[in-house]
């Protein structure tokens, strides 16, 4: 089903797509790729919407910055010096987070709108981003899949192609509370994270290698309370892989909700919303962000990032909602 959800300040229409199946209800915005809300049921039977989000489109143009369960492109999270080489060609694109790009530039894919066709069960959202977009190289053409499985399953499937050589990272940026947006603080959620090792940062938060979790405030392959002063790329023992696996679980003791992240991708970026304002509370919710490693396109030993012309980008996240009795 889909609505009108507003208009924006140049005219152009924004619409919300709603979609339920397996006793979860979702909402889908064009503008941004946006999951508006996810609603689930807890241990008591009672309905939640686990993700925050705002309830007015103008919410959204007014606080961009927490790209609140916004699609992220051209490349999600940093690229150090805001430049990369590809081929011989250096790129310059807009610095967005003190020295550095963030999330895709000035107005990367989470302040565009989004083409919606409906498909079984769910809504694909396209757009074609220009050579030069942000600095980025190559005319890419981007569709992003959204359904629900019969279980009730949030599966976001990414595709694109380009023209000339670039680089693409794609993912959703959705913050989790289990509890219920707005019930208070996420730390307490007990969460697991299947990885051994992960990115260490700069002060700019652009890793400096790999390092192992043992030992460490980096180590979630038990499960423990998520807690503060995470934004993190974590190394998911897997690797990249052709169809998507389960990487972490996210459990609130409190309404009995877990959520399962099975992706396909080679990393899981953790940030416990430390920074939020304004409307949001610090730590109001989690972000797991499934993407490749921050900064790879100026580290040729990460996993790699370039796509090429005659190549299709493929990737997959599923997040699956279950109750803990």
């Amino acid at each position: 089903m889909s609505e009108h959800f507003g208009t924006l300040p140049d005219g152009t229409p924004v619409y919300r797509w709603t979609l339920e199946r397996g006793g979860v209800r979702v909402r889908i915005l064009s503008y941004g790729g946006i999951v508006q809300s996810v609603e689930v049921p807890g241990r008591d039977g009672r309905t939640a919407d686990v993700v925050l989000g705002f309830e007015e489109l103008t919410d959204y143009l007014d606080n961009p910055g927490p790209f609140l369960g916004a699609l992220i492109g051209r490349y999600a999270n940093r690229i150090a010096g805001g430049r990369f080489e590809l081929d011989g060609l250096t790129y310059a694109l807009a610095r967005t987070d003190g020295p550095n790009t963030l999330h895709g530039g000035e107005r990367g894919f989470d302040r565009r709108v989004w083409e919606g066709t409906p498909v079984p069960d769910g809504v694909r959202l396209s757009r074609v981003s220009p050579h030069g977009e942000e600095g980025f190289p190559g005319r890419l053409a981007v569709a992003v899949t959204y359904t629900l499985d019969a279980d009730g399953a949030l599966r976001i499937g990414y595709e694109a192609v380009t023209d000339a050589p670039t680089v693409v990272n794609l993912t959703n940026h959705s913050y989790f509370n289990l509890a219920g947006a707005g019930s208070g603080p996420a730390g307490g959620h007990e969460l697991r994270i299947a990885a051994a090792r992960y990115t260490p940062v700069d002060e700019d938060l652009i890793p400096t290698g790999i390092a192992e979790v043992a030992g460490t405030r980096f180590d979630f392959r038990e499960a423990r309370p998520a807690g503060t002063g995470y934004d993190h790329n974590f190394v998911l023992d897997k690797g990249v892989t052709a169809a998507a696996e389960e990487v972490a679980e996210l459990y609130d003791p409190g309404s009995g909700r877990v959520l399962t992240v099975a992706t396909t991708e080679p990393g899981l970026q953790l940030y416990t919303a430390d920074h939020l304002s304004g409307p949001l509370s610090p730590g109001a919710g989690i972000a797991l962000e499934t993407q490749h490693f921050p900064d790879s396109p100026n580290r040729p030993e990460f996993p790699g990032t370039v796509l090429r012309p005659g190549e299709v980008f493929r990737s997959e996240t599923v997040y699956g909602f279950s109750v803990r009795r």
